[in-house]
């Protein structure tokens, strides 16, 4: 598609590390659930040219009217300048782009395995697939250090309500009960949990977002379970 403009409707933080963005979606911009696109800063940027734009993924599903994004709030000029923007400022969407999406076929389980902020091309698949009514079984295995740290974590234990065919299973690999009062899966997702909630592990289709080293060591233990390649599609967030 070509470039658009989308405005700033709105920012939310989550925790003391992430923030949401919600942009008025532009007319007639199109993308599939898992897709990414490139954000340009268009005003009150203190950034040169060259550092204006990011690859972020949606969080929202084509179905929903904004387009939603998320980042961790790291210190580079990029982030910084977005944190600032005023309500109704413009950015410039390049794409959209990418082959994290759910498959054709509904026969199989999806499963998806999320660390940290690779959240967002997750929400946007499950969105979809509640709002569609898609009759295939979907688990959502995400890991955080913190229950705090859970971007979208109310969002999608709403959509387990709404949605039959959904499982939203949360781990914390830094519980702190005293402080937190979590009481879910605690550790880093292994073999045994995801064999413990899906049985066996060769009928689904697996999709891995998260930062490079969690991607590799998912996808190493999957094909160690003696998954397929080919059941396996994978995106690495760098510098999230």
């Amino acid at each position: 598609m070509a470039p658009c403009v989308a405005f700033l409707k709105a920012r939310k933080l989550v925790g003391d590390g992430t923030a949401i963005y919600y942009l008025e979606k532009p007319t007639d911009f199109e993308f599939k659930a898992g897709q990414f696109a490139n954000f340009t800063l268009l005003d009150g940027t203190e950034t040169h040219s060259k550092d204006n734009t990011h690859t972020l993924s949606f969080a929202s599903a084509p179905c929903e009217n904004n387009l939603i994004i998320a980042i961790r709030l790291r210190d580079t000029a990029f982030k910084r300048a977005l944190n600032k923007l005023p309500i109704g400022a413009r950015l410039l969407v390049q794409g959209p782009y990418g082959n994290l999406t759910l498959q054709n076929n509904v026969t199989r389980p999806a499963v998806f395995i999320a660390g940290g902020i690779g959240i967002t091309p997750f929400r946007s698949m499950v969105s979809q697939a509640t709002q569609t009514h898609r009759t295939n079984k979907i688990f959502l295995f995400y890991s955080v250090r913190r229950p705090e740290d859970a971007a979208f974590l109310e969002e999608l234990q709403r959509m387990e309500e709404l949605n039959p065919q959904f499982k939203c299973i949360a781990t914390v690999t830094r519980p702190d009960e005293r402080k937190n009062g979590w009481h879910g899966e605690t550790g880093h997702i292994t073999q045994e949990t995801l064999e413990k909630w899906i049985g066996d592990l060769k009928s689904p289709i697996y999709y891995i977002a998260g930062p490079p080293t969690m991607v590799s060591g998912v996808r190493d233990m999957l094909s160690s379970a003696g998954v397929d390649d080919d059941d396996i599609c994978a995106e690495e967030f760098f510098g999230y």
